[in-house]
């Protein structure tokens, strides 16, 4: 690794409040990406920065920001609804955790007003936040786009009219998660006479044209603190391959066998997330407590959990990719991985959630026994070489875990059915992952993941069929009507409907489907289709006979409507539209149309 500069060698470049506040850090040196980006944008250039996460990118832009905003304040004090800057984030975690960085700073440049802007709170108290004042806005895409495009009391437009600095972090997965458009709308919004960073991790077509049509003669920065792969160096990278219906024992037993403090573990879709973190809190050793989860789909609470487990002097926390980016922990030592990500670039987002800003850091991934081409497919794709660790989990323990998660929804038809959607979720997400050579399906040993989730009763899903799944063992006699909600109120619900399905033979508010036609046997359809055929073969041996003859051909005469029946349809129009209202009853219908006996 090349020798780092300390931050005097930059300081000629910086006003003495804003040293202050670099020195609050506690960071002697310069990461490689703050020493080749800061001096350039102080120096009123955009940039383009492509750096491996956990680089330090963030004082990357916000130190030279703060300088730019000192600059103009001398030639022109800022306005306090005056926006000098904007940092759009692609996730709410990841701008909380920018404007936590920025509020450190500001305390020494109290001239300076911020505002976090994101989902999850009203537009009204947004609009109240930019009324007080705003000179730095970080926001996340979608949320600055509807108060830039809504006819606010707050003219926000004209506030960004002076912007002196826009900074987009994780620029490839603001495109990634679609906000292309969203980033169109913004720009078209700022003034052109403005400088522009642009930070990812990762360089596509798409970054390529975002550059080409929001930087002005940009300086592209390529900064890796790279040796032989694509991960921090400080992070080791390590596999187990699994039996095929163990890969929860391998887990617990690693997690036992190690001394962890914080763990991140990465499932593959929200539903696993939701039914691990019920049942591992049951499973995993005191030493990992709190059991913490976050993924998509939650909003408010995402932010509450993160700041638990940043609190959390232990603990192990669930999530999907939405903690894959730009999230810094510092206290994570490992990242598990439950699975192969559905794309290589995700795997070194992931990992790259620890070994930040020059800390060690190791990482693990879990692949069944039909998965371990996986490890040299990651090594061609993104250069990252994995160590083999032996799996250590037993058979008794395997099964011991298996018959521990099935009592858990023996007693609980909430988590029954958790357990269910989170293994139908996690086939299906498997069915779509970028690297489908390898990781099939149909080669996936289905019956054997299923026991490892610790499933009762196998569900009815198109993947399961023509499948082997000698493998799933089975519980025998079991009566799943009789697994209880644990919410008294629930239950009584479905003892409700279980009662009237008893009578009735109908679930309540199931839709029956009413087939338009009985079936029939296959054996009486073909010989109805051989008869037809022979008829509309007959017909046409009888018109070509008669065209050879020159015998005329019978037209089919059509029939006229009388008016007689046109006033008859008419009056049957006329008693629907009653029906449809209700203005006649059902039985006031049928005997106006004939229908009664």
């Amino acid at each position: 690794m090349k020798s780092r500069k300390p931050w005097e060698e930059i300081y000629p470049l910086l006003d003495e409040d804003i040293k202050k506040a670099i020195k609050t850090f506690n960071f002697p040196t310069m990461t490689p990406v703050q020493a080749a980006t800061v001096p350039l944008l102080i120096a009123m250039k955009d940039v383009a920065v492509q750096a491996v996460t956990g680089s330090g990118k963030t004082l990357a832009f916000l130190i030279p920001m703060l300088q730019l905003l000192k600059r103009r304040a001398k030639e022109q004090v800022w306005k306090v609804k005056e926006v000098g800057s904007i940092i759009i984030s692609p996730t709410r975690e990841l701008a909380v955790q920018t404007n936590t960085v920025l509020t450190q700073l500001l305390e020494h440049l109290p001239q300076f007003k911020q505002c976090l802007l994101v989902g999850g709170n009203s537009i009204e108290e947004d609009v109240k936040k930019l009324r007080e004042g705003c000179n730095i806005l970080v926001s996340t895409p979608g949320r600055l786009e509807d108060l830039l495009t809504r006819k606010l009391d707050f003219n926000l437009p004209a506030s960004v009219k002076s912007l002196e600095l826009l900074i987009l972090d994780e620029a490839d997965k603001l495109l990634d998660l679609g906000f292309t458009a969203s980033l169109n709308t913004i720009l078209s919004y700022l003034p052109r006479q403005r400088r522009t960073g642009l930070f990812s991790a990762t360089q596509t077509k798409e970054l390529q044209d975002l550059i080409r049509a929001g930087l002005r003669n940009p300086v592209v920065i390529t900064v890796t603190e790279k040796a032989s792969q694509s991960t921090p160096v400080t992070l080791d990278n390590y596999y187990i391959v699994t039996r095929n219906d163990g890969k929860l024992g391998t887990l617990v037993s690693f997690l036992e066998e190690n001394s962890i403090r914080k763990a991140l573990l990465f499932f593959p879709t929200c539903a696993t997330v939701e039914y691990f973190s019920i049942v591992l809190k049951h499973i995993l050793p005191q030493k990992l407590s709190p059991v913490l989860a976050i993924h998509g789909k939650m909003k408010e609470k995402r932010q509450k959990i993160l700041d638990k487990f940043r609190n959390s002097s232990s603990g192990i926390l669930l999530c999907t990719d939405v903690m894959a980016r730009g999230i810094d922990i510092p206290e994570v030592d490992w990242v598990l991985q439950w699975d192969p990500p559905t794309s290589a670039s995700a795997f070194v987002h992931r990992v790259g959630r620890t070994a930040r800003q020059g800390n060690q850091g190791s990482s693990l991934i879990f692949l069944l026994e039909n998965e371990e081409p996986y490890v040299e497919f990651i090594k061609l794709n993104q250069n990252v070489y994995l160590k083999q660790l032996s799996d250590s989990a037993t058979t008794e323990k395997i099964a011991d875990i298996r018959e521990k998660l099935r009592s858990l929804q023996k007693i609980d038809r909430a988590t029954m059915e958790k357990a269910t959607r989170a293994f139908v979720s996690h086939v299906r997400a498997y069915s779509k992952h970028e690297c489908s050579l390898i990781l099939k399906v149909k080669d996936w040993p289905l019956g054997s993941v299923a026991a490892m989730y610790g499933l009762i009763r196998l569900p009815k899903m198109p993947e399961l069929k023509n499948q082997d799944l000698s493998d799933f063992p089975q519980v025998e006699d079991f009566d799943f009507d009789s697994v209880p909600y644990k919410d008294k109120q629930k239950e009584e619900q479905r003892q409700k409907k279980l009662e009237s399905y008893k009578s009735t033979g109908v679930w309540p508010g199931k839709q029956i489907k009413i087939r338009k036609k009985p079936t029939e046997p296959w054996s009486k359809t073909k010989q109805m289709k051989e008869e037809r055929k022979i008829k509309r073969q007959k017909r046409k041996n009888t018109k070509q006979m008669k065209i050879a003859n020159n015998q005329p051909l019978k037209k089919k005469k059509r029939k006229g409507i009388s008016e007689e029946d046109m006033e008859e349809l008419a009056k049957d129009i006329a008693l629907i539209k009653k029906l449809k209202k209700r203005k006649i009853t059902d039985e006031q219908f049928d005997k106006e149309m004939g229908l009664c006996e």
